[in-house]
């Protein structure tokens, strides 16, 4: 066996845990995740409005672009939001 094929062996022989019964209490750990999500969701709404009350008192008050930033990062944690099981399940495969 080369050097380069030993990692493939290993992961080949990582388990699948979706192929079995889930353990017990799953149900209520999959709710807890779904009140998260909706909080999360919340979060993101409530602070793209905020960033949005912001730019609208900026302008009125003649300062410009310094809203931008904080934008951006509601913006960031939106896409993480909204992507976090795509990601997970690109990472466990």
């Amino acid at each position: 066996m080369s050097l380069t094929a030993l990692p493939y062996k290993i992961l080949a022989q990582v388990p699948d845990p979706s192929q079995g019964t889930p353990p017990p209490g799953a149900a209520e750990f999959q709710t807890a995740l779904h009140w998260v999500f909706w909080g999360v969701t919340l979060l993101c709404v409530a602070g793209v409005l905020i960033c949005a009350g912001k730019m609208a008192v900026q302008h009125r008050h003649g300062e410009a672009g310094q809203h931008m930033g904080s934008l951006g990062m509601v913006v960031v944690a939106c896409v993480l939001a909204g992507s976090a099981s795509a990601l997970v399940g690109a990472f466990l495969g």
